[in-house]
């Protein structure tokens, strides 16, 4: 299989980005998927972009394959889903390569709690872990996480 292309995302894209972040987020057994959670990805999708993200796409010929929401500026790594039609498919490597070209000194994190697969495997692509803290936003239990590369 050939990788998906990663690409910046196009405005016409926003409403099928929400979708796929949705469709991955559900995947972890985290939440369910509805209308409004639908609804509120895809606001948000438009006001993190008027806040400073940087939005990228896995391309599969057409498909969304993956998501990646960057804060370049900060180092930050804030949005990492791929589609569940394409888990399994070194996708997720893909983007956190391509991260690590945007942001090849450091890069920060964080990761639900109850999201073992996805924390598990940052930890596993040499994320350390940092903390722990509450999101005020939807009470959540964060890991942090934080990448440097190291200088030989």
């Amino acid at each position: 299989m050939t990788p998906p292309v990663i690409r910046a995302a196009r405005p016409d894209e926003y409403d099928e980005i929400a979708r796929v972040w949705m469709e991955s987020w559900v995947s972890t057994g985290l939440a369910e998927a509805n209308d409004a959670l639908l609804s509120n990805l895809r606001e948000r999708v438009r006001h993190e972009i008027a806040q400073g993200w940087s939005l990228f796409v896995a391309d599969d010929n057409g498909t969304l394959a993956g998501m990646l929401a960057l804060h370049i500026s900060g180092r930050y790594l804030d949005q990492l889903f791929v589609a569940p039609g394409y888990q399994g498919r070194s996708i997720g490597r893909h983007l956190l390569a391509f991260t690590r070209e945007q942001m090849p000194d450091e890069i920060w994190l964080k990761c639900a709690r109850g999201n073992e697969k996805a924390w598990r495997w940052y930890e596993r692509e040499g994320f350390l872990y940092e903390e722990e803290k509450i999101n005020p936003l939807n009470g959540l239990m964060m890991k942090y996480y934080r990448w440097k590369r190291v200088r030989g």
